[in-house]
């Protein structure tokens, strides 16, 4: 599943590689000084030398999600660490969860809100994390509680957190490539080469082409992002019923959680998806669902209820 956003880098990559060079070749007339050897008009040549740069990019800009994330991800949410004398009932309920589910306890966070929302996240066990909400610990009975940590359990044991994680990584990729390329063609600030129009003109197709390719890898990678989020929303909520052996406790939850989500410190979506309840989606129209991060909760209510 990771492997499918670095491959659909490449592939547009090469796409903008082969659209361009086979613009060069037939529309304009060659200048060695502006477009190098002669090699630079065949796809092939041109897509394995931008290939390493592509690459190497993408390697810089994860490597430094990667290690940053938890950082990222605490400050945007306002969560702290949860003390073990300060609440020794949650810790008893992840650690009574973990030994059932043979998993190794992660660190528990709690957010100091009145609200009702919990998320899981981190990239490996040094750092993977549970974090509450103070409303949702002092608002849900013990089962309830138990539950909405199942399914956030469930999240880290399936790896879903990580496939969030690189998802938003690439996410950000497209999405900082097409600004840049679109403020480069609207403020005009790329210079041309020599008194050609032929020439100029080229420059603007390629230049069009590539913001063209980044508009379009970034909606195809969001897209994908909703929908293994959706998709992984549910499966969470099944480990949760598998974990628990109670759906209708995690379903009492979701409709509790579904009356105050809202976080105060959330303001941006690529964090507000982590949460058990997407705190910033909102509308039930026929577009919203198609980005939405999360199923309906109805839905999952429902899908509970069936067990």
């Amino acid at each position: 599943m990771l492997l499918l956003f670095p491959c659909v880098i490449l592939l547009l990559t090469w796409v903008f590689c082969y659209v361009s060079a086979s613009y060069l070749y037939g529309n304009i007339v060659y200048d060695s000084e502006i477009f190098g050897p002669p090699p630079f008009t065949d796809p092939n040549y041109m897509f394995l030398h931008a290939a390493p740069w592509v690459i190497g990019g993408c390697l810089i800009w994860f490597l430094i999600a990667y290690f940053s994330n938890t950082v990222i991800i605490n400050k945007s949410t306002g969560a702290r660490p949860l003390e073990r004398r300060e609440n020794k009932r949650v810790y008893n309920l992840v650690e009574n969860l973990c030994i059932g589910a043979n998993m190794e306890m992660p660190k528990i966070n709690v957010i100091d809100d009145d609200s009702l929302n919990a998320f899981a996240s981190g990239l490996n066990r040094k750092n993977f994390t549970v974090t509450l909400s103070r409303g949702i610990i002092g608002k849900l009975n013990d089962q309830e509680l138990e539950a909405v940590i199942a399914h956030e359990l469930t999240h880290i044991r399936n790896n879903d957190v990580k496939v969030l994680i690189v998802s938003i990584v690439f996410v950000g990729i497209f999405s900082f490539l097409t600004q840049i390329l679109f403020r480069v063609m609207l403020n005009g600030s790329f210079r041309v080469r020599g008194n050609s129009k032929n020439n100029g003109g080229g420059i603007i197709v390629i230049m069009l082409l590539a913001l063209v390719l980044a508009a379009v890898g970034y909606l195809i990678t969001i897209l994908m992002r909703f929908a293994i989020s959706r998709k992984r929303e549910y499966m969470a909520d099944a480990g949760s019923a598998e974990m628990t052996k109670n759906p209708w406790a995690l379903a009492s939850a979701l409709r509790k959680i579904s009356a105050d989500p809202y976080i105060e410190a959330i303001s941006q979506n690529d964090v507000a998806q982590f949460f058990i309840d997407n705190p910033l989606e909102k509308g039930k129209s026929f577009i919203n669902e198609i980005f939405a991060t999360h199923p309906p909760i109805a839905k999952r209510i429902a899908v509970l209820e069936g067990f």
